[in-house]
């Protein structure tokens, strides 16, 4: 695997009491590990290699020290809109890359829809050309499931997807098989 790839390779972030709370690139639980906030608790199979050492990729860490989560909250945005919806269609289903969905209002701009978690959706390009102007109902369009804020459950819920092909996070994270 080139380095760049390894470089980007989701790693599992834990509290120091074992918590999930994260899941960040491997470059940046590297730039933790060698400041000495977090230590490695699983390595993944990859080395990265500089001229005096070799380091083992981590595929989950855990702070040295506790960090106090406050209501988790995430700032809106297109990507974390993206995430919560998981890269999907909210109206045809269809699982797409990033540059292929873009954001819709549910209840149009132009008829006081608001930008916040509870009105915009992922859409593809056919789709929201389809809905346009209207609302889902008027264009005869069923949402996926209605929009709901980025919150704790939400992260959990990406961690454990994320999680299900790396047997070394199962074990912090809980599932119910």
């Amino acid at each position: 695997m080139p380095s760049l790839d390894r470089l980007h390779k989701p790693v599992l972030v834990l509290n120091a009491s074992f918590e999930p709370i994260n899941i960040c690139a491997a470059r940046r639980a590297l730039v933790l590990i060698l400041k000495g906030v977090a230590s490695p608790e699983e390595h993944g199979s990859s080395h990265l290699h500089s001229p005096r050492q070799a380091m083992r990729v981590p595929s989950v860490i855990r702070l040295l020290e506790y960090r106090r989560i406050p209501h988790q909250t995430r700032a809106l945005s297109r990507k974390n809109i993206l995430m919560r919806d998981r890269y999907t269609c909210q109206y045809c289903h269809k699982v797409l890359p990033s540059n292929e969905l873009t954001l819709d209002h549910v209840m149009p701009r132009s008829r006081a829809g608001e930008t916040t978690w509870e009105n915009l959706v992922a859409c593809c390009h056919n789709c929201n050309n389809r809905k346009g102007n209207r609302t889902p109902e008027e264009a005869g369009m069923r949402l996926a499931k209605m929009p709901r804020p980025f919150n704790l459950h939400t992260s959990r819920h990406l961690m454990r997807l994320l999680g299900k092909g790396d047997d070394q996070w199962r074990k912090y994270l809980f599932f119910g098989d």
